[in-house]
């Protein structure tokens, strides 16, 4: 009786085991290392996700980090792709160079992308990019073009650093760049604050807070007078393209934004979310990961469909 009861709980084992066997979780891969930008600046790169699956770019924004992704690493719609993110220079982990023109010239945050695209060798990737990653991709396409990529989606997106897109905060802007601690310190979690409309937990704030410490002061200095050439960038895009906007953002002004970008490239499709601020996925990231994920479903299923007939 006792061994018969072995082998049905042996069994009910071997089946768990299966089961795990074939979840994203268990073919998942985390990965760390640095890829070297054209200008020798150092960038940390992370992945996680199926490292056969299509690859997606995840660009954090202004005084970020990968750790801006997490609802979107840990999600398991999204972790059957190839979850690739990177800390932006003067950002997180990566080099943080001392010289304003690093910062100041969009072709090098462009260039950026393009070495993390080709030494990870992911193959017609998705770009994500939250606000100021939204600057670097267009950056990106006009620099580099879109032929490397399926297509990208701006998450609250800088289109262009003008007065009638973004909203002024000279305040904070002050306190943020201030060489006392202070002020700078207070400047940052003003600046974090006004991300949200729907705050998170205090234990993810405190991180994000963190995040935004390790962001260099020199690159604070110099990004607000970075170059961003959207109207080459986005002109001749041929690839799809979705804006995603909170309705509450207190950062970027979604309706002049998407009325510019369309004015651009009329066939860019643009969605608000009606409970968010500057932050959607992270304000709703049930939502912002449904929609993610059927972005990535849509743009890399062709290619797909055509691999699967050759």
């Amino acid at each position: 009786m006792c061994l018969s009861r072995f082998y049905r709980a042996f069994g009910a084992m071997l089946i768990v085991f299966a089961m795990l066997a074939g979840s994203p979780a268990a073919h998942a891969e985390n990965k760390a290392y640095t890829v070297t930008a054209s200008d020798g600046v150092v960038l940390a790169v992370q992945e996680t996700g199926d490292p056969a699956g299509p690859p997606v770019i995840l660009i954090h924004g202004l005084l970020g980090s990968r750790l801006n992704w997490e609802k979107q690493l840990q999600d398991p719609r999204l972790r059957h792709y190839r979850l690739i993110t990177y800390d932006l220079r003067g950002h997180g982990l990566s080099g943080k160079p001392t010289d304003p023109d690093a910062y100041r010239d969009g072709r090098r945050w462009a260039d950026d992308l393009a070495a993390v695209i080709e030494t990870t060798g992911a193959h017609k990737p998705v770009l994500v990019g939250w606000s100021l990653g939204g600057a670097v991709i267009s950056n990106y396409l006009a620099t580099h073009g879109d032929g490397d990529v399926a297509g990208a989606v701006y998450v609250d997106g800088v289109i262009e650093l003008k007065p009638d897109q973004i909203t002024a905060h000279p305040e904070v802007y002050r306190d943020m760049t201030s060489t006392a601690l202070k002020n700078h310190l207070d400047g940052e979690r003003a600046f974090l604050r006004l991300c949200f409309h729907d705050e998170p937990d205090a234990t993810t704030f405190s991180r994000l807070l963190a995040n935004a410490a390790l962001a260099s002061w020199e690159m604070q200095r110099a990004v607000p007078s970075m170059t961003v050439d959207a109207a080459e960038g986005l002109s001749k895009a041929k690839i799809p393209l979705l804006l995603i906007y909170g309705e509450h953002d207190a950062l970027v002004m979604p309706g002049p934004s998407i009325a510019r970008a369309k004015a651009i490239n009329p066939r860019i499709q643009s969605k608000l979310y009606a409970a968010s601020g500057h932050a959607p996925f992270l304000e709703e990231p049930e939502r912002f990961n449904r929609d993610l994920a059927a972005f990535v479903r849509a743009v890399t299923l062709p290619r797909a469909q055509t691999q699967g007939d050759n």
